[in-house]
């Protein structure tokens, strides 16, 4: 028996439903997979006032029952497959009151299924400005169905939405659903085999048979040798069905919408003369990627230098008060390092996450797909493609899963290939600690950061790598059919401030936690490596290191740097490197820098704990991350090993390296396949050490 009901959240897409889900369950959410297959899916607890508690299911959005694409078939599924783990006890449908119309589509068929529903009325303050007016009375009387009236992007009306789901049994809504001769007899047949009540149900199993949830290969058979006997035509059918559903939410448009076309001018119309304008467009979208990387720097410098700064005193105090010996080590050298590793960069994590939330709760970031739509389809993309490169901004894994949206099959395929060479957060570690030590902190024309402007030009680098690749790949990947683009752009709205809190706080969380683990276990294997070596060599390294002065007078510091440098060089990590040495000297990197491209092959954002832990080896002074790797010097040159030669090199390498084995298991998922993953690796790996010769070579 169900303990806790389930309680799914429908609507088309930028309706509001993401605003509700965050109205109701607040932070008490999850994120996951939907069983068998990489769609995310979010659920979260809501507890109601009469202390019960529930568990709300944010489904896809979605115009329609009827599938189209992967996540349009994660609804279809969930809906239809009674035995399906998140089937709903009830539906919860919002519906944008601005654009009823189409809005209502969903609703109608989803209470034909036979699952009880709320509808909830959302942007009734944006209808009223297009000059509608929308009576939540009439269209709850004309349908049968409770019907609430809420803005979900302040709560209004929210308590009155919970009331509702209190209310365990619900009547039926009135049904809308109106079958022809042929397709009752057809229902008939279908009701027999299938032991089916709902009419609604066995017309879908019909028409969508070949799409329906835990149907045998015989079950598919019967339905198919049933539809050519009669002559049937699955696709008139649901045109004829969608029709009819039109008509009569034509007829409950006409009892519950008021229009009035002299109110005020749409404010959304008139921004996008100027958002989507060919030629202003571009530049406010460039414009605004730049104040972005600026503020990234600006912004995050000061809380970032503080992390930094505490966590080198944290492992001074900790060598301080504990006594000597192993586990003050690993300690002071191993753990905190580590984790500072992690945490220092949180300020920046967090500000270009509440960016990127920003621009999709104002509307801005559908704007920005439809701008680059045409550009796109010059290089084997279209607009939809736009979702996962600028999602690849934040993370690969979900930018991946977001390519679902694309139907045709080729741009699918080349979407997903290129989505990694976008420069994602996890690089922004590697870029910043980089970018801080070669690019000076100047000012350009008095107002913009020099070292904003070099980690906005990396984010280029990635962009137009990944565009120059789906270019190649369109003529070795050959296309089924043609694609189309169809999008609706959203209203403009103020963002909602709780749903941004909402989004750093988890982004933040999840990348210090899911990164944080794999940063702070490789940083204490790292150490351990690093600490300990074969034969005596670590161990006795004062004698070591006497002998080879041949009783030369140095001072004790200089001594100490000698001993904590043979012990590295000696130990199995030090081995380890000296051995790959060879492979990556033509890039301009050593043996140490060499450890740390291993270790990133886990996550990319393991290189800033890698080398916080081997310059923290036999350190004492109280000195941080960055200030020990800008006192590095090549022991070839003499001189510093951080030259912009070699900081560039490395940020090249690892703007183009495929170092997150979690992307390449979801590549794997996404086609069913270990062909693009291997691809990718290869031609990645290929291109960043290609890219990173040259550019070391060149500048040196």
């Amino acid at each position: 028996m169900k303990t806790v009901r389930k309680i799914a959240l429908l609507g088309n897409p930028n309706s509001g439903k993401t605003s509700l889900f965050n109205q109701l369950t607040g932070l008490n959410q999850k994120v996951g997979n939907f069983p068998g297959i990489t769609v995310e899916k979010k659920t979260g607890a809501c507890i109601l006032d009469n202390g019960e508690k529930i568990e709300i299911i944010d489904l896809p959005g979605t115009y329609s029952i009827y599938p189209k694409s992967l996540d349009e078939k994660v609804v279809f599924d969930t809906l239809t497959g009674t035995t399906n783990p998140d089937h709903p006890d009830l539906a919860i449908i919002i519906v944008d009151a601005s654009n009823i119309k189409r809005n209502l589509l969903l609703f109608t068929q989803i209470s034909d299924l036979g699952i009880p529903v709320i509808l909830v009325l959302n942007m009734l303050d944006v209808a009223t400005n297009r000059g509608q007016r929308v009576s939540p009375t009439a269209i709850a009387k004309f349908f049968s169905v409770p019907t609430i009236s809420l803005n979900a992007r302040t709560g209004q009306g929210l308590e009155l939405l919970k009331k509702a789901l209190e209310i365990h049994e619900l009547d039926a809504p009135k049904s809308i659903f109106s079958t022809t001769k042929e397709e009752q007899d057809l229902a008939v047949a279908i009701t027999k085999r299938f032991d089916i009540k709902n009419s609604y149900f066995a017309h879908l199993l019909l028409i969508q048979y070949q799409n329906f949830p835990g149907l045998s290969e015989e079950d598919k058979f019967f339905i198919k040798a049933l539809i050519e006997d009669n002559k049937f035509s699955p696709e008139l059918s649901q045109s004829r069905e969608i029709l009819e559903r039109y008509k009569v939410i034509d007829e409950a448009i006409q009892e519950a919408v008021v229009y009035n076309l002299y109110e005020n001018r749409n404010f959304t119309e008139r921004l996008d003369k100027i958002f989507t304008h060919k030629i202003f467009g571009y530049a406010i979208f460039f414009g605004v990627m730049f104040l972005i990387f600026q503020a990234i720097f600006a912004w995050a410098t000061a809380p970032m230098d503080w992390i930094d700064s505490a966590f080198s005193a944290l492992s001074l105090s900790i060598k301080s008060h504990l006594p000597s010996g192993v586990l003050t080590d690993l300690l002071s050298e191993g753990v905190v390092p580590g984790i500072g590793g992690v945490v220092i960069f949180i300020p920046q994590i967090a500000l270009l996450f509440a960016f990127i939330a920003i621009l999709e709760e104002t509307g801005y970031m559908s704007r920005v797909v439809f701008l680059m739509d045409k550009i796109m389809r010059k290089f084997g993309l279209n607009g939809k493609s736009v979702v996962p490169l600028i999602s690849g901004v934040a993370c690969a894994i979900p930018a991946i899963m977001a390519a679902r949206t694309i139907d045709n099959l080729r741009e699918r395929l080349i979407t997903i290939f290129v989505t990694p060479l976008m420069s994602c957060s996890a690089r922004l570690p590697v870029y910043t600690i980089l970018i801080a030590l070669v690019v000076p902190d100047e000012k350009v024309l008095g107002i913009l950061s020099l070292q904003g402007v070099a980690l906005m030009g990396m984010y280029i680098l990635g962009f137009v790598m990944s565009i120059v690749t789906a270019a190649i790949l369109q003529f070795l990947i050959k296309a089924k059919s043609k694609s189309y683009f169809v999008m609706e752009l959203p209203l403009y709205k103020f963002p909602r401030w709780k749903n941004v809190g909402i989004t750093i706080i988890e982004k933040s969380k999840t990348f210090t936690f899911e990164a944080g683990k794999i940063i702070l276990a490789i940083s204490i294997i790292l150490w351990v490596a690093a600490s300990f070596g074969p034969g005596d060599k670590v161990k006795n390294a004062e004698e070591y290191v006497k002998k080879s002065m041949n009783g030369a007078e140095i001072s004790d510091e200089d001594f100490e740097v000698k001993v904590s440098a043979f012990k590295l060089e000696n130990s199995f990590a030090g081995i380890f490197g000296k051995a790959l040495e060879p492979a990556i000297k033509p890039l301009g990197y050593d043996w140490k820098i060499g450890i740390a491209l291993v270790t990133s092959f886990a996550a990319r954002e393991v290189f800033v704990g890698t080398m916080a832990t081997i310059y923290s080896i036999g350190s004492d002074e109280e000195s941080t991350i960055k200030s020990r790797m800008r006192s590095e010097i090549n022991p070839d040159t003499g001189k510093e090993m951080y030259t912009p030669a070699v900081a560039l090199s490395l940020m090249v390498f690892y703007a183009f390296a495929m170092q997150c084995m979690s992307t390449l298991a979801v590549v794997k998922k996404e086609t069913n396949s270990w062909k693009w993953p291997m691809l990718q690796l290869l031609y990645m790996t290929g291109l960043a050490y290609v890219s990173s010769f040259i550019v070391y070579q060149l500048l040196s």
